[in-house]
């Protein structure tokens, strides 16, 4: 047990002490395990005196013993106290050798107990919008784009945005060919954004057949750093332009996309735009209660978590930033700014944890599964989503935790007060995420 302790708050500074003669029998008890499965020659297997068990693993059996009993004489303190632990405690065994008293520090921080929350007494808004008919009928034209056909046209049609060019083209850069600036019959989108800004601006306007120069200058940034910044002339020919021709919107293009009727599609859409409302209305309302707790609520911080979230957060900014050198680099870290958003997260962390945790909140293998065929659904391959999840259980461990907070938080929204306020349905898509 420990003899000495010092309290600061959340953090613990003890000192506890083990005899010689409890380590030397804790590493005896596990030489004699240990020595069951030791082959050594001239004596039968699990026969090895304990005296020559001493002599080849009394180091190892040493350590092991140790940390055996400063965990036993930790889990006693924490017990006694009825307290948690923060995170893994600084351990202080310097000066200590092998059949000597083991006298050694700890230093901890603890989870902080949870104030009561009146839940009851905050109030979030939640935003209502009306369905606008005109997201009915964009939604309606992407679907007819995205079964148009691309038709080739005569060789009077001019080439507009949106048309495929099929192109010839060879750049060059003090009228010198540069390597990978050549292609044949290639495809190009015309306004997709797909090409050097300003190319696709000049093919719009020409014809099959035609010939010309397109005079265009690469980004700054450009990926190709012997082509940043320079100007580039192109030589193109037109072989052909195709027009996209958009399917009629009838029955039979509802039933391509698994409705009966026109009228069952537009219906179809309104109920997804409408749960799309109400996901993003929700996600505000996450994110007001989010900041009613963060205010609201008094909480001591551990300094250890807060400092592991802070350090978290510089890695990833400096990973982040290691190879950027464009307009998007120009923040910069922030210490104090970026040090009150890690106690926010640690805050608000625990703060969930510990409601949750209370009010038995559980994150079901349906949940799981649910979120993970969601992001696998946003991939090519949705097959490597899976695969990543099965073979990194952290990651699994970060997602469930995820999936706990969200629904902790919906847990905590059907106890507080709600005000309606209708907005346009653009503000409702403002914030993306929760924060």
């Amino acid at each position: 047990m420990f003899k000495k302790e010092k309290i600061k708050d959340l953090h613990y500074s003890v000192n506890g002490l083990i005899t010689a003669d409890e380590l030397q029998a804790a590493a005896d008890e596990i030489l004699l395990e240990h020595g069951k499965k030791v082959k050594m020659p001239g004596f039968r297997q699990g026969k090895v005196p304990l005296n020559i068990l001493r002599q080849k693993y009394n180091a190892s059996a040493y350590g092991e013993a140790i940390d055996k009993m400063m965990n036993r004489d930790l889990e006693s303190y924490v017990a006694e106290k009825k307290i948690r632990l923060a995170g893994a405690p600084k351990v202080d065994l310097s000066g200590w050798t092998i059949g000597q008293d083991a006298e050694y520090s700890m230093e901890f921080d603890i989870l902080p107990t949870l104030p009561a929350i009146d839940l009851d007494k905050m109030t979030v808004t939640k935003k209502v919008a009306k369905l606008d008919e005109k997201e009915v009928e964009t939604a309606l034209n992407n679907i007819r784009k995205s079964r148009s056909v691309a038709e080739k046209q005569d060789a009077k049609y001019q080439a507009a945005d949106g048309d495929v060019a099929v192109i010839d083209f060879k750049g060059f850069v003090d009228d010198v060919a540069f390597e990978g600036g050549e292609a044949k019959k290639h495809h190009l989108i015309l306004g997709s954004g797909s090409f050097i800004p300003g190319f696709e601006d000049q093919v719009i306007g020409h014809k099959t057949g035609d010939k010309f120069d397109v005079n265009v200058k690469f980004p700054e940034n450009y990926h190709a750093a012997n082509l940043a910044g320079k100007d580039a002339r192109f030589e193109v020919t037109v072989h052909e332009v195709r027009k996209h021709i958009l399917p009629e919107l009838n029955d039979e293009l509802a039933k391509q996309v698994g409705q009966e009727s026109v009228d069952a599609l537009r219906e179809h859409i309104r109920k997804i735009i409408t749960e799309q409302y109400v996901d993003a209305a929700k996600r505000e309302m996450r994110n007001e209660l989010l900041d009613v707790l963060a205010d609201k609520v008094k909480l001591d911080l551990p300094e250890t978590l807060v400092e592991q979230e802070y350090n978290m957060a510089k890695s990833e900014f400096e990973r982040s930033h290691a190879n950027c050198h464009d307009e998007k680099c120009e923040h910069k870290w922030d210490e104090k700014s970026e040090r009150k958003d890690a106690e926010r997260r640690v805050k608000l962390g625990l703060i969930l944890a510990e409601w949750g945790t209370n009010n038995k909140v559980e994150v079901t293998r349906e949940d799981l599964q649910q979120a993970i065929w969601a992001e696998a659904s946003r991939y090519p391959d949705p097959k490597q989503v899976f695969e990543f999840y099965n073979k990194n259980q952290n990651a699994l461990a970060m997602l469930r935790g995820m999936i706990f907070e969200r629904k902790a938080l919906d847990a905590m929204l059907t106890h507080v007060k709600t005000k309606e306020k209708e907005v346009p349905a653009d503000e409702l898509f403002k914030q993306a995420s929760v924060r």
